[in-house]
């Protein structure tokens, strides 16, 4: 029998612009994994307050998969900082849309905090289980990233949650480790359910091609970062080690995401790589539609990820998937996935040379990174998989609840 299952994404639209400043790999998790429940027979609502797009209200994503906004008394979207404040007017106007729908959920499923405190407040009056993914922790980012500055508003809630909520999924065994040691969260209640690729869309393609299609250098050797223009993303330090790099020379580094050229932190990026004497040799390349990317990913010859923090790393996967080497930080899920010297290096430290190094090293040694073996060293990690361990850490609530309830009646006879 399907499950009704509410997903709330309320800071960030699954089907918002990726690369900006709340919409990253969060957004793809959601809308993936919607999209393999909705196959698997189970129905799906999502509910966001972003309004991304010139949709409806709600409307149909994929089979089984609605995405529903909420305006919590505005057609504008609020702002992350703001949205805390509109939780309760979230929460009767989702009960009502409820109520019209004769909509009975089994699971709410919470995306981020603030999304939780609000499935709190939710299941507070409905007969669900509410599961929770994080995505990022407050208390991770500023040890790893102090001018991200997550407020003490945020920790206390994560706290909460971590208490309150029937079930929390985590995308690495180090994410299940930081909900123990930074919030108390108990270990027998935290499930680790892995991201995946779309396979079909990221897959290897010539590089020549690629390269012409999106009017990129052909000849020269090209590092490319996937992501959001945010501090946490280590994007001083990737400048730093891009200017480090001198051999092979002639090559160039692209940027893909950010707010736009005009942007704030774009700005500061610019001034950056005019201090470093490498403004000529960066490009911006701006938002990507997921469509587009894949091309982004075929024409690097390595993808560089120097963040402080991920909770997995989701862009690393999808470059792998194309058969693009990775040198990246220690973060996510990136020592499981990144094979040092066979799909890329870990870079075990944050030093800048360390980084120029790892990418050098690629770069000079080309021949021996196979496309198809690094495509090969991800083929497990498939959206499917993770939608089906994701059921299974559903079920796995009920079932827990049901030996509780009848542990209980049988202690009380």
């Amino acid at each position: 029998m399907g499950l009704n299952i509410a997903m709330l994404s309320i800071h960030s639209s699954p089907i918002g612009d990726l690369g900006t400043q709340n919409t990253g790999g969060m957004s793809v998790y959601v809308r993936e994994t919607a999209k393999e429940l909705g196959k698997m027979g189970h129905h799906v609502d999502v509910f966001t307050q972003h309004h991304a797009g010139n949709h409806e209200s709600v409307f149909y994503l994929y089979e089984n998969v609605r995405l529903i906004r909420l305006s919590g008394g505005t057609r504008q979207n609020i702002t992350k900082s703001d949205l805390h404040n509109v939780l309760p007017k979230l929460s009767g106007e989702l009960e009502l849309f409820r109520i019209k729908e004769n909509m009975t959920y089994d699971i709410v499923h919470s995306h981020y905090w603030i999304s939780g405190v609000l499935g709190l407040m939710l299941n507070s009056s409905w007969n669900a289980f509410h599961v929770i993914t994080y995505h990022t922790l407050g208390a991770v980012k500023n040890v790893s990233c102090p001018m991200e500055n997550a407020s003490e508003l945020r920790l206390a809630d994560e706290k909460k949650l971590a208490k309150h909520c029937d079930r929390i999924i985590v995308p690495t065994e180090k994410d299940k480790d930081y909900l123990i040691q930074y919030y108390n969260a108990p270990g027998d209640n935290i499930r680790i359910v892995p991201c995946g690729v779309n396979l079909e869309r990221f897959k290897p393609r010539d590089k020549n091609s690629a390269r012409r299609q999106l009017t990129l250098p052909v000849n020269d050797p090209m590092i490319l970062y996937v992501g959001r223009f945010a501090p946490i993303k280590g994007l001083n330090r990737l400048l730093k080690s891009f200017s480090l790099t001198t051999r092979p020379s002639r090559s160039v580094l692209v940027m893909v995401g950010g707010d736009g050229e005009h942007s704030f932190m774009a700005q500061q990026l610019k001034n950056k790589a005019m201090a470093l004497h490498i403004q000529d040799r960066l490009i911006f390349a701006g938002r990507v539609d997921q469509e587009i990317l894949p091309l982004y990913y075929n024409a690097a010859d390595v993808l560089v990820v120097p963040s402080y923090y991920e909770s997995f790393g989701l862009v690393a996967l999808e470059a792998l998937a194309c058969g693009t080497p990775v040198v990246t930080a220690a973060v996510g899920a990136m020592k499981q996935i990144v094979k040092d010297g066979v799909t890329g290096y870990v870079v075990s430290d944050s030093d800048p040379r360390h980084f120029s190094d790892g990418i050098e090293a690629v770069l000079e040694k080309q021949n021996r990174f196979s496309s198809s073996k690094i495509r090969a060293s991800v083929s497990e990690f498939t959206w499917a998989r993770s939608a089906s361990l994701l059921l299974d850490a559903y079920r796995s609530v009920s079932a827990n609840k049901e030996r509780c309830n009848s542990t209980c009646q049988t202690n009380t006879k």
